[in-house]
């Protein structure tokens, strides 16, 4: 069910994995090809959204602490899975895997290594407190306008 809490978060989250986006890039290898990396991290903001964040609105001010924090981990997980799998299936079709099991094996390296690569204070920084702020703003126009 649609809520004004719902929309919020999602529109939060959101907009937290655009921005996290942009200051990811530039930590890519030169003439990388980011194709819709920005677009796919802010969907997945906007599902961590409204299927995390919103549904727990009106919770309570203690609790947006926590599942805006779970949101934005959520959202990280997510990210780095799916970003994985995609140069996964980029590097399938360019013929560069053995078997099915070493596309597999390296989908898992690509997480581990994106996970290290983005693990800049300044990335840290502006996720933990966009997770924070988020909760609470999901919190106070869940709380407003629900």
């Amino acid at each position: 069910m649609p809520t004004f809490g719902r929309l919020v978060g999602a529109v939060w989250f959101g907009v937290l994995a655009w921005y996290v986006s942009l200051l990811i890039i530039p930590l890519f290898p030169e003439g990388t090809n980011m194709g819709w990396f920005r677009e796919l991290n802010a969907g997945l903001g906007l599902f961590a959204g409204w299927k995390i964040a919103g549904p727990r609105a009106g919770t309570g001010y203690v609790a947006s602490i926590s599942y805006g924090l779970t949101t934005l981990v959520a959202l990280v997980v997510m990210g780095l899975f799916f970003n994985s799998f995609f140069v996964m299936i980029e590097y399938s079709l360019r013929k560069r895997y053995d078997g099915a099991g070493e596309a597999v094996t390296h989908v898992f390296e690509l997480f581990v290594e994106h996970a290290a690569m983005m693990a800049t204070p300044d990335i840290i920084t502006t996720l933990v407190v966009g997770g924070l702020v988020g909760g609470l703003v999901t919190e106070f126009f869940g709380r407003r306008f629900s």
